[in-house]
This record gives C-alpha cells, sequence and structure tokens, in this order.
C-alpha cells in the first residue's frame, strides 16, 4: 500500500481563497493546544492576540507601522518566489538597508543650517534601496553564474549584515557622547521620517508598502516582465524555449526583493528607531516570508497577511505582559502558521490516492 500524489488540473478559485483562511485556522487550533500545555487559558490568550489590539488608537497604529515593512518586504519577495528562486535572506538586505541609510544621517549630522537639510532624507532612502539590492546581488550572482543555492547563500549573508552593523554601532559609528552606549547619535529631525498622525508612531514610511503592493498587482497583470516571472516559475523550460534568459531574470528579481527589503530597513531607522542600534529588526525579514505564503505570493493577499502577522506581533507583546505568556510562543505559532500554509498549498494543489498492491 502507498500514497500517490496527482497534480490537480485547476484550483477552483474559491478553494485558492479558503486555503489562507483554513491554515489560519488550523494554526490557531495548535497554538490553542500549546497553551493548554503550558497551562494557559486558550480563549483568554486568543483574546489578547487577535482582539485587545483593536480597542485602542495606540495599537492601531502600531499595528499599521509593524505590518507596513512586513508587506513591503514580502512583497519584494514574491517576484522571487513566483520565480521559483528562493530569497531567504531578506533579513540582511534589511540590515543593510538600514545601516547604509543610517549612515548618512550619521555623517551629515548638524549640516541642515550650512547645506540644507531637504536632500538627506531622500539620500537616506536611495542609499538603502542601492545597499538592498547590492546585498542581494550576491547570492543572485552566485546562483546564475556559478549554481550556488541562493538559499544557502543568502540565509548565510544575514549573519554577516548583522554582525557588520554590530561592529559599525560599536565603532565608528557610536555617539561619543552617548555613555558608552552601542548607538549612535539620535538623527537630526530633517534626517527622520514625518508622522502622519499625533503620538510618533505612524510614520510616513507605511506608504510605501502600500505603494509597492498596488505597483506589484500592476507588473503581475499588465506587463511582460511579470508575464516572464510567472512563466519561468510555473514552466522553466518553456521559458527557456520561448528565448528568456534564467540569468537576467534571476538578476531582476533578487534586484527588486532586495531593494524592497533595503527600503524597509532605512524606514524602519529614519521612522521608528530614529538612530542606529545594534539590533534593528526584530526579524521582519525572516517574518515576511510567512506573509508572502499566507497572502499566496498576491499582492493583494500579502497586505492582509502583512496585517494578520503584525497583529500575532502586537498581541504576543501584550499576552506576555498580561498572561506571562512567552515571547517565544509567538515564534512558534508564526513558524506553525506558516507549516499550515504549506500543508494546505500541497492539498489544493495535489490530489491524494491511496493504492493497494500486492508483491508478486
Amino acid at each position: 500500500m502507498r500514497i500517490e500524489m496527482q497534480r490537480r488540473a485547476s484550483t477552483p478559485p474559491i478553494i485558492e481563497f479558503l486555503a489562507p483562511v483554513a491554515a489560519l485556522v488550523a494554526a490557531v487550533l495548535i497554538g490553542g493546544g500549546l497553551l493548554t500545555l503550558i497551562g494557559k487559558s486558550p480563549a483568554q490568550a486568543f483574546s489578547v492576540y487577535f482582539l485587545e489590539p483593536f480597542t485602542d488608537a495606540w495599537s492601531l497604529q502600531e499595528l499599521v507601522v509593524k505590518a507596513a515593512p512586513l508587506v513591503l518586504i514580502a512583497t519584494g519577495l514574491s517576484f522571487c518566489y513566483r520565480a521559483n528562486l528562493w530569497n531567504i535572506g531578506a533579513e540582511g538586505q534589511f540590515v543593510m538597508g538600514g545601516l547604509v541609510g543610517g549612515t548618512i544621517a550619521v555623517v551629515t549630522q548638524g549640516m541642515e543650517p550650512v547645506l540644507g537639510g531637504y536632500w538627506i532624507l531622500p539620500t537616506m532612502l536611495l542609499a538603502g534601496v542601492i545597499a538592498g539590492v547590492a546585498y542581494a546581488m550576491i547570492p543572485a550572482f552566485l546562483r546564475a553564474k556559478l549554481g550556488a543555492s541562493e538559499i544557502l547563500t543568502s540565509l548565510m549573508l544575514v549573519y554577516i549584515a548583522e554582525i557588520t552593523l554590530d561592529y559599525f554601532v560599536r565603532g565608528k559609528l557610536r555617539d561619543p557622547k552617548g555613555f558608552n552606549f552601542p548607538q549612535s547619535v539620535p538623527f537630526d529631525d530633517i534626517a527622520r521620517l514625518p508622522f502622519l498622525m499625533d503620538g510618533e508612531r505612524l510614520h510616513a514610511g507605511v506608504l510605501f508598502g502600500l505603494m509597492a503592493v498596488i505597483l506589484a498587482a500592476y507588473i503581475f497583470r499588465r506587463t511582460l516582465f511579470g508575464f516572464d516571472v510567472k512563466l519561468v516559475g510555473s514552466a522553466p523550460k518553456a521559458a527557456r524555449f520561448a528565448g528568456f534568459s534564467d540569468a537576467r531574470l534571476t538578476f531582476a528579481v533578487f534586484a527588486i526583493s532586495g531593494g524592497a527589503a533595503g527600503l524597509a530597513g532605512v524606514c524602519e531607522v529614519a521612522g521608528q528607531i530614529g538612530q542606529l542600534q545594534p539590533v534593528i529588526s526584530p526579524g521582519y525579514g525572516f517574518s515576511a516570508i510567512i506573509v508572502a505564503f499566507l497572502g499566496r505570493l498576491q499582492p493583494w493577499g500579502i497586505l492582509v497577511g502583512g496585517l494578520v502577522l503584525a497583529l500575532t506581533i502586537i498581541g504576543g507583546e501584550n499576552a506576555q505582559i498580561a498572561m506571562k505568556v512567552p515571547l517565544d510562543m509567538t515564534r512558534v505559532f508564526q513558524g506553525t502558521l506558516l507549516m499550515c500554509v504549506l500543508a494546505m498549498d500541497v492539498f489544493t494543489r495535489y490530489r491524494f490516492r491511496l493504492v493497494l498492491w500486492r508483491h508478486v
């Protein structure tokens, strides 16, 4: 007896829509079981996780602020994943974008009265994008020219980026008047993203996530490049026969994903943080992978997925305070959610059949 998997000829749109919903429900049930095992009430915990963040304006702002980098990074990653290329190093590209963009804010400290400061923030944003693209080109080059696994190379580069940030923040970029704390000088106001609402949480950087979703939706639906990405990912042999270049597409989608991650990194330091620190990311680059698949690699789905995952982050922080639930439980839940999403993908795309056979 054996189990065979047969690919479905087509998947109904309603199934495509319900699959991530079913994955979320399954993850909630599994998470509830884990909470029961550690002696916590699942009902109370999920009330704190999913309902309390909607009860005040500050939490709503925080929800959007945390969702914005997730959506921006995940939208960039969707280009890679649709092309069947696996950029796992968005976290490193995020860090490098924040480091390079933030360095401009540090070295231009106090220059506004002399040179005028209107150019500083745009230069920071552009530098962050370029840094993210340049860092993403390393695994792209190794994949396109040497055949190296982009999964391993992009992942290993994350740790190099984190160590590089730590080195500079504790060294040349450290605030000389900061009582030896490993952090840079606070950025000038001219080097900060403007805030959209009172409370200094919702900054202009959140608009980049929405703009990325709109632009990606247009590219995937209306442009030859979007068709190229889809064709190479679903039928690489047919794409090569039609004259599409694997190497050129590899560089293009890695550049898009790296640029999006680098932009998210510089928005984080110029928005919420306002200076360089040894750690500038709570794991946005890795969490964005979950968001990309939760949104089915569709731009508008990614927008919803980013809000859902941001909700779990805020809810996890609330549960840690109110119920003494370990913060690592949030990471466990996010990992469970990713596994459930991938499992649902298998069930929607393949039909399982039990085959009975006997030895002759």
